[in-house]
């Protein structure tokens, strides 16, 4: 280690104070500045660390910004959005099978038409919920990204339960429930959570 990087991390300690997860923000750091001292040979080490991260007090400043938002409260966030989403299926399902009312029949038509577009930004959802942990909590957000995708992924479970033992009318959501349509639906269940840890990856890197 050298004065200059030395120097930065007993400032950021110091800046840092009694935050909570401070261990695990310093080991985050640590590593992208040793990273950074491998790109190039840097002779003022402490100048381009704060060029590169930023100030400590920079640093400690978005980190206990970040304190606010709670592991519950982003856990509650997307469980509640991922149950709305499916609620609000259901009930534009049902809607479209016993009123005869034209633009539901319309929007029915052109949601029906475009299955491939649902499921990418669907897809893009649950990357979204990485990110947006890996963004927050940073190295320590791996265990609430678990967390929050076991209870969020439930819906989806359930679904899928309902329509591989046909528990629900088939015919209700035609022309989408098909062989391959199902097929496609279980395996991308699969790789929900490959999705979200690649989102909380890339959140992660945003967070510094």
């Amino acid at each position: 280690m050298t004065a200059g990087d030395k120097r930065f991390f007993q400032e950021l300690d110091q800046a840092l104070g009694k935050h909570p997860e401070k261990q695990q923000i310093m080991e985050e750091y640590q590593s992208h500045v040793y990273e950074l001292l491998q790109e190039e040979d840097i002779t003022e080490v402490y100048d381009e660390i704060v060029k590169r991260l930023g100030t400590p007090e920079e640093i400690a400043s978005i980190w206990k910004d970040e304190a606010t938002v709670t592991p519950k409260k982003m856990q509650l966030l997307f469980v509640v959005l991922n149950v709305l989403l499916f609620a609000g299926g259901i009930i534009f399902t049902i809607l479209y099978n016993i009123y005869e009312v034209e633009w539901i029949e319309v929007l029915w038509k052109w949601l029906t038409a475009i299955p491939s577009i649902i499921i990418i930004v669907y897809m893009g959802f649950w990357g979204l919920l990485g990110y947006e942990i890996g963004k927050e909590f940073g190295s320590g957000g791996l265990k609430i990204l678990q967390r929050t995708f076991t209870y969020a992924v439930i819906p989806n479970l359930i679904l899928m339960y309902l329509i591989v033992f046909k528990l629900v009318p088939y015919e209700w959501f035609q022309p989408l429930l098909n062989g391959p349509f199902i097929l496609v639906c279980i395996l991308l269940t699969l790789v929900l959570y490959p999705i979200s840890w690649i989102g909380y990856r890339w959140g992660r890197k945003a967070s510094v």
